[in-house]
């Protein structure tokens, strides 16, 4: 397993991440067991680094990677999140001081930890100071309950302005061939400041693993029912038969590599030295084996053209004028 350095902290990370929303529930069902044995195979064959939140299940998904992790706290990242909360049927955000601590703690017990090594607020709160929110988050690093701190799907400004509170160790957003807005909005800044660079969604959220065809229908309790994905159409009836197409051209390209779609868009992301670590949900060792396995290469300029050329001819626009979240302030500056 590659390993890359995590921006300003003094931590090797694995160039994969174990992304931890997928048991959440919010995925649909799955099975408690084979997402212990999936950790234990993906720390057999390198990962490092393990990304929850308590969002992710309000609990579930922290007290599953715990149990997982019980006897080998020693060779994982923990990174878990905070800051989000169900509330009339939406996810209210809070990163106010009473919160963060209460979170923490709450976060601790239920990962069955001291500490974890990278704290974050999961998404910006408007409603209070992003200066204050991240001196609080350098107090809990004081406590002794984070190794270190950061943010998620922050807009560059709020990150500027979090970090007059404290240290923005690490950043966390979602990037992947549908969606490269991360390179014309936020790389810059990420660079300027030296912050580690975890990205979520390396396969389009099933998408680039060849998961679906043009009839797919999610269920119910699967948020990627709702067909949009932090502001991009991408799963959405309107978009999904072309998408898939536009999967089936690039599995052509990674077949001519002796490689899987899964793997050329792992690759892609990895090709951006800027990335510490790609984050990819695992929910079973199958999973785990499929996308580690056949990563030990690199992606020439040829490859880029042609899967360039792919979305091209199919009017694929990975960076819209769209931000990840309909929050009225329009397109990062």
């Amino acid at each position: 397993m590659e390993m890359r350095r995590f921006g300003k902290t003094e931590l090797q990370v694995s160039a994969i991440g174990f992304g931890c929303w997928e048991s959440s529930g919010e995925y649909g069902e799955f099975d408690d067991q084979e997402i212990i044995d999936a950790v234990h195979l993906a720390l057999e064959m390198g990962i490092n680094l393990y990304d929850t939140a308590e969002a992710y299940g309000f609990g579930r998904s922290e007290t599953l990677l715990g149990k997982a992790l019980a006897d080998r706290r020693d060779q994982a990242v923990v990174v878990t999140k905070f800051g989000i909360y169900p509330q009339d049927d939406i996810h209210h955000r809070d990163s106010s001081p009473e919160t963060a601590q209460a979170a923490i703690e709450r976060s601790l017990r239920a990962l069955n930890m001291d500490y974890v090594d990278v704290y974050l607020i999961h998404w910006p709160d408007r409603d209070f100071s992003f200066e204050d929110a991240m001196a609080k988050m350098e107090d809990i690093r004081s406590q002794g309950k984070a190794r270190f701190v950061g943010v998620s799907n922050f807009r560059p400004e709020q990150i500027r302005r979090a970090c007059k509170g404290g240290s923005v160790d690490v950043v966390q957003y979602g990037y992947h061939l549908f969606d490269r807005r991360l390179e014309r909005f936020v790389f810059p800044t990420v660079a300027e400041l030296d912050c580690g660079l975890m990205t979520y969604g390396s396969l389009a959220h099933g998408l680039l693993a060849g998961a679906y065809n043009r009839d797919t229908v999610f269920p119910s309790n699967d948020w990627r029912a709702r067909g949009k994905a932090f502001n991009l159409s991408l799963l959405s009836p309107d978009v999904l038969a072309r998408n898939v197409d536009v999967v089936d051209d690039l599995k052509t390209i990674a077949a001519d590599l002796g490689r899987t779609s899964a793997q050329l868009a792992l690759r892609w992301v990895l090709s951006n030295k800027l990335v510490s670590t790609a984050l990819v949900g695992f929910r079973n060792p199958g999973e785990v084996r499929a996308n580690l396995v056949g990563l030990d290469w690199e992606m020439d300029a040829d490859t880029r053209t042609r899967i360039q050329a792919v979305f091209d001819r199919h009017g694929v626009d990975t960076a819209p004028d769209a931000w990840v979240e309909e929050d009225g302030l329009g397109i990062p500056g």
